[in-house]
């Protein structure tokens, strides 16, 4: 593995989910889900958060004109942030179908409790509804 050199998991042509650690495998499984109702689904592995790997990044999105991020910190400051922050700098929001979407845990301290921590992070279910809603958003958008 280079440093700073993602991995496309899996290609896809309707949306882009960009991920890392232990969201790889969650992206993979929700975007086995979604193929089964006709969405493909691109999933990028970071491996590493910094270096940022833009260029993987931006290409795909460049092909599939949809990103999510996926992540299990929180919303404010985290990865997901500033893959959207580096999509509107490197002028890749042009290529855009519809908006960014970042899922990631929710906004709360970590509970203990597992029922709690399952519905504080992100779950195959979110993962499966995030990829309906951006992809036939998108399409009933350019529609």
């Amino acid at each position: 593995m280079k440093i700073g050199k993602a991995k496309v998991e899996l290609e896809g042509s309707d949306v882009t989910i960009v991920t890392f650690s232990k969201c790889v495998g969650m992206a993979l499984e929700a975007a086995e889900v979604a193929k089964e109702k006709g969405i493909s689904v691109e999933v990028i592995n970071l491996r590493t958060i910094r270096p940022l790997d833009r260029d993987t990044v931006l290409n795909s999105i460049k092909k599939t004109n949809r990103l999510m991020t996926l992540e299990e910190g929180w919303p404010q400051h985290g990865v997901g942030a500033e893959i959207g922050a580096m999509v509107m700098e490197d002028e890749a929001f042009d290529y855009l179908d519809a908006p960014l979407v970042r899922l990631t845990g929710a906004d709360v301290p970590m509970p203990y409790a597992i029922d709690l921590e399952k519905a504080a992070l992100p779950q195959i279910s979110n993962i499966v509804n995030a990829i309906e809603n951006i992809t036939f958003r998108g399409k009933k958008e350019a529609a």
